[in-house]
């Protein structure tokens, strides 16, 4: 399991601050919303907590140890070992199927789940395993992305938005699916605008 954490974060673009002097952490078995107003940065909180941008100032540690210095391969070995991503376009490749989505085309299977059509039931996608993803909805690639880092045996998932434009009833799945991550011991951080998503997060930590 994998502890993230923020020492003192600030990120500015083209020399515009967009937030500074955060201080936060997310620990194993835990889901925390990033809230706050349209453009206060909470997606780009998300990526740097994420390691996908480094920060201005300020530190990311990973269980402890600082990735300031990290090089490339120490951040794509961290990508790949224990981090998912699910963003607003839900990043699943529409022309393979939905299976493939899950494995990546080859990725080692999971200590946990040894075929994509034992996840695929979890997030209520079971029999679509050779579906294309294209003829899915928005909530069902929510769900498959999910599905994805499950059977990666993901530590941390980082969400964009993960309920965005769906109806009720596939928000509240996706809420239950997130629940059910940190239920197994992932660490869940989610940037939304959503208050009943970020009513359902024990912590949470709001941008000005």
């Amino acid at each position: 399991m994998v502890n993230i954490s923020a020492q003192n974060l600030g990120i500015a673009i083209e020399g515009n601050s967009v937030f500074e002097n955060v201080t936060l952490e997310c620990g194993p078995g835990v889901m925390m919303a990033l809230t706050g107003p349209s453009g206060c940065g909470k997606s780009t909180l998300l990526n740097a907590l994420g390691l996908v941008l480094p920060p201005s100032v300020g530190d990311v540690l990973v269980d402890g140890v600082s990735t300031k210095n990290w090089s490339d391969k120490q951040r794509f070995a961290f990508w790949k070992q224990h981090a998912a991503f699910i963003y607003q376009d839900y990043g699943v490749i529409e022309a393979e199927t939905l299976s493939f989505n899950i494995t990546l085309g080859g990725q080692l299977k999971s200590a946990t789940y040894q075929r994509p059509e034992e996840v695929l039931e979890i997030v209520g996608l079971q029999s679509r395993e050779k579906e294309h993803a294209s003829v899915l909805s928005g909530g069902e690639k929510q769900r498959l992305g999910i599905a994805r880092a499950m059977y990666k045996d993901s530590h941390v998932l980082f969400a964009d938005e993960p309920t965005a434009s769906l109806d009720p009833a596939n928000r509240d799945m996706i809420i239950e699916l997130l629940r059910l991550a940190t239920a197994r011991g992932m660490s869940v951080i989610v940037a939304t605008h959503d208050d009943y998503l970020a009513q359902a997060c024990p912590q949470k930590y709001r941008l000005p």
